[in-house]
């Protein structure tokens, strides 16, 4: 049994900590209307109360719901928060896209980014990431676009354990019962895309990654196989999006 109350101990102070230490005293948190920017705003609200600012970016493939549930997030918990429309930024590029649906969410994402970091330059604040540790080993995500943060409290928390923390934080219902998705399009799923749903990925992740178990031993605790290969690729595959740009080593003399 995990003790919820001691991981939101632990992950306020990492928050205050971390901020105190740029000299800077608010945060900013881009709101989906999701599961994982719902935890972070809530956790930032108790951590830093009216000094948490929220942005909700809608584009125009954004479904209703997720702002409706976003702004009940922030009615619930008191939360400040301002919507901001990327459809704009989107519309204006969208015709290079080709129809593409990954490029037009990769795109949306890092407009989304653009966005909050401006927020965040105006209010004189720090951007709060929102990524779990599910989505960064698999690289489900887009790479200076939802991934871009200064600080992120949720990176070590497998997403199948995030909706029992959500429960316990107080997240409303309609945020933690819905199916996970990025938004990026009418109808998207990340389970559907993925082939399997996170609780499914997250049982052979843990021994995989923390425990450094091999595909035999995954094999031998009844792992399918198949699904142990597809996660072996995807965090080989998608490793980069966490790393820092490689700079070249020079030889001056």
């Amino acid at each position: 049994m995990i003790n919820w109350k001691n991981i939101k101990e632990q992950l306020i102070t990492f928050l205050q900590e971390e901020v105190k230490k740029t000299g800077l005293e608010k945060v900013t948190v881009g709101l989906s209307g999701g599961l994982d920017s719902a935890v972070v705003a809530v956790l930032c609200k108790e951590a830093f109360g009216d000094k948490l600012n929220c942005v909700l970016m809608p584009s125009q493939y954004s479904s209703q719901s997720s702002t409706d549930h976003a702004v009940e997030l922030c009615e619930k918990f008191d939360i400040k928060y301002e919507i901001i429309s990327i459809a704009p930024m989107v519309e204006a590029f969208i015709d290079n896209m080709d129809d593409d649906k990954l490029r037009i969410g990769n795109f949306s994402a890092r407009m989304r980014m653009s966005v909050l970091y401006d927020v965040s330059s105006r209010e004189r604040s720090i951007v709060v990431g929102t990524s779990n540790k599910s989505e960064l080993l698999l690289g489900y995500g887009t790479i200076f676009g939802d991934i871009a943060c200064a600080i992120n409290p949720i990176g070590e928390m497998y997403k199948s354990d995030e909706f029992e923390f959500a429960k316990f934080l107080g997240v409303t219902d309609a945020i933690v019962n819905k199916a996970p998705s990025a938004d990026l399009w009418e109808g998207q799923s990340d389970e559907n895309e993925l082939g399997y749903s996170y609780k499914q990925m997250d049982d052979v992740l843990k021994p995989m990654v923390d425990e450094g178990k091999s595909k035999d031993e995954l094999i031998a605790l009844g792992f399918e196989d198949k699904l142990i290969d597809m996660l072996d690729y995807r965090i080989k595959a998608n490793a980069f999006k966490g790393k820092l740009p490689t700079i070249a080593k020079i030889k001056w003399s």
